[in-house]
């Protein structure tokens, strides 16, 4: 691993992603709820499907190859049928050993864990406890993916809010098995329609606060698009599926204003939120937005503080490669307040990603770089150096 003596500083990947195997939850899961388990199946028409609790996820319906696909051919993965689950995963998203070789070849020294098909399925739950057991599941699977070396793959837990109760006997067991943040679905159905601030959700604020977990939200592929009034009813017109693809940072977004906006950094001071998955270039201007209609309805805010100074206090940004700003934004914004992230294996994602964010900060200061390079996650989620 490369050490702060060397040239380089050390890279951290602060949202890399697995690919489950399609038999994790038929391994994993308690037999109480083995036979509800997420599989991946044939429908009637010989077309793969994502089967959650029975359900099929049409959204991704002969498209499983797509959830991976770093380095393929969209038009491809895209085409109904065409291509499987197991098409679009390359060994690096579900063999740790050969995740460690691409880490080599990137030169990434650490990567955060997260699921891809976790990413997908909370919106066609409608059991809690089911939810819970999905959830116990995987995060046993990802601490074991991670044990090939506990130093470089750092295991994030994935935990479902339909089920307050039960994520906080989870987020607990996941931090004793030593899963260092929390990846939260930003998705309304996925907490029950329950906003942030609702009392029943308080127990586990006030527990990944006291655990020192980190949340994240990072982008879901739903069932239902939330700008779905924007869409048509046309079978896949390739303008649709641009405009769905771009607006999947939509829902983090929301989510990390709404946090805000609910007090959850004033209630909870010491709560820490990484915003995953949505870009960061936008980050200045909406927190400056923010700051002027909060001071504007001061009447109807219970901030003592400025949303900017909130953020500065309990968040970290994700810059993405393709990003032409962030060196600037970095600048401006602060340099304690950015991480990168590869989103390997991916379909958006590509190889040569730390030569390319090293480009993009090229011309900051050595601090500058080094902390958004790997420090800034290493001390977001008190990981040893």
């Amino acid at each position: 691993m490369t050490t702060e003596t060397t040239a380089k500083p050390l890279t951290v990947d602060a949202d890399g992603h697995v690919l489950e195997p399609r038999d994790t939850w038929q391994r994993y899961l308690e037999p109480a709820f083995r036979d509800r388990a997420i599989r991946i199946e044939r429908d009637g028409k010989g077309v793969e499907v994502l089967l959650v609790d029975g359900r099929p996820h049409l959204g991704l319906r002969g498209r499983l190859g797509a959830l991976g696909g770093v380095g393929m051919d969209s038009g491809d993965l895209m085409t109904v049928g065409q291509r499987t689950y197991e098409d679009g995963c390359p060994p690096g998203g579900y063999d740790p050993h050969a995740r460690l070789r691409v880490m080599d070849a990137e030169q990434i020294d650490v990567a955060l864990l997260y699921p891809t098909i976790g990413i997908a399925w909370e919106g066609l739950v409608r059991d809690p406890q089911l939810a819970t057991a999905y959830c116990r599941a995987y995060n046993r699977w990802i601490v074991d993916f991670c044990s090939a070396d506990r130093r470089r793959l750092v295991p994030i837990a994935h935990i479902c809010l339909m089920d307050p109760d039960g994520a906080v006997a989870e987020v607990r067991r996941a931090r004793q098995d030593g899963c260092a943040g929390v990846y939260l679905s930003p998705d309304l159905p996925a907490r029950g329609g329950r906003q942030f601030d609702d009392p029943s959700l308080a127990p586990f604020w006030q527990t990944v606060q006291e655990l020192g977990m980190p949340v994240a939200f990072h982008v879901v592929a739903r069932t239902d698009e939330t700008l779905k009034q924007w869409t048509s009813d046309r079978s896949d017109p390739a303008g649709d599926v641009v405009f769905g693809f771009a607006f999947l940072a939509f829902d983090v977004i929301t989510a990390f204003t709404s946090m805000m906006t609910r007090g959850l950094f004033e209630i909870y001071p010491r709560l820490r939120l990484a915003v995953l998955e949505a870009g960061s270039n936008w980050i200045t201007a909406w927190l400056d937005r923010l700051d002027h209609k909060s001071q504007v309805m001061r009447p109807f805010s219970s901030l003592s503080l400025l949303p900017s100074e909130y953020f500065k206090r309990q968040c970290v940004i994700s810059a993405e490669v393709d990003e032409t700003l962030t060196g600037p934004v970095v600048e401006h914004l602060g340099a304690d307040y950015v991480v990168w992230a590869s989103d390997y294996p991916h379909i958006d994602a590509s190889f040569h990603v730390v030569r390319t964010i090293r480009e993009r900060l090229a011309g900051l200061p050595n601090e500058s770089q080094r902390k958004v390079l790997g420090a800034n996650a290493l001390r977001f989620y008190g990981l040893a150096a």
